[in-house]
């Protein structure tokens, strides 16, 4: 019997199924809905702890886990609970080191979507303000010059309709909230952020469309792509292209390694 192409969380009438995007014997990239935390296990304020929940469905002997013999399956890099999107685990420990190092070390290319209030000035440009978090509000992040950790992001607008602007986001660093500051600091809150400006009348316009890197056991190049067309029509950007599946978004530049940062960029 084939592999299920989901990961599915949950029993009865609450069981959900998480669309796997690419997998091959290393890790499986998975579409994180909006709604599920990366928190550590102990965490008990949600019963929303994607971790968790997978470790129980597996525990569990749930056929999508038993069909792939799997054992162990553990997130590499964390998005922001209600950012939505390509989110990568690995199959072993040694997998989740091999690929975090690779976030680590800026050799791990991602692409974000952000649909923002206002229209910005520029077609391109690259914001490197510095963060830190905040000491007024826990879980907040700031800009500060003196005593922030650097923070690079590449941005370029794809499209403005009715002064809302569809932005793609190349984070280089991987600070916490890194994106969502960044716009936010540029007059151009995401919208639905309530931490940063955006208000609250619509979920969180920020999506992780792709991953990009070289298989660290394999060396073969490896890119991941979510959907995108929900995404545009939820936020009033859907041009579906004739003939095509999916949207066809322009192909973004390349973005620099350097070493040294964890990845928290959303």
């Amino acid at each position: 019997m084939a592999k299920p192409p989901y990961i599915e969380l949950g029993q009865g009438r609450e069981t959900e199924r998480l669309a796997i995007l690419h997998e091959d014997r290393s890790v499986i990239a998975i579409d994180k809905p909006r709604g599920w935390m990366l928190v550590p296990l102990s965490w008990q304020k949600t019963n929303r702890n994607l971790q968790a929940a997978i470790q129980s469905s597996i525990g569990a002997g749930s056929f999508w886990a038993r069909s792939r013999h799997l054992r162990f399956l553990r997130f590499v890099h964390r998005l922001d609970a209600d950012t939505s999107g390509v989110l990568l685990f690995g199959k072993s420990p040694g997998a989740v080191q091999n690929l975090g190092d690779l976030f680590e070390s800026r050799q791990m290319k991602k692409r974000y979507l952000a649909v923002v209030q206002g229209v910005p000035s520029d077609a391109e440009w690259v914001c490197r303000l510095k963060l830190d978090q905040d000491p007024a509000q826990m879980g907040r992040m700031r800009v500060d010059a003196n005593r922030g950790k650097d923070a690079e992001t590449a941005f370029r607008v794809l499209e403005s309709r009715k002064g809302r602007t569809l932005i793609e986001a190349l984070p280089v660093t991987g600070r916490t909230h890194q994106i969502r500051v960044h716009l936010a600091s540029a007059g151009l809150p995401i919208v639905g952020d309530e931490l940063y400006g955006g208000g609250t009348a619509m979920p969180l316009g920020l999506r992780a469309v792709e991953l990009a890197y070289t298989d660290p056991f394999i060396r073969r190049p490896v890119r991941v792509k979510a959907p995108v067309d929900g995404f545009l029509r939820e936020f009033g950007f859907a041009r579906v292209v004739a003939g095509a599946s999916e949207t066809v978004l322009p192909t973004p530049p390349s973005v620099p390694a350097e070493p040294g940062f964890k990845d928290q960029s959303s």
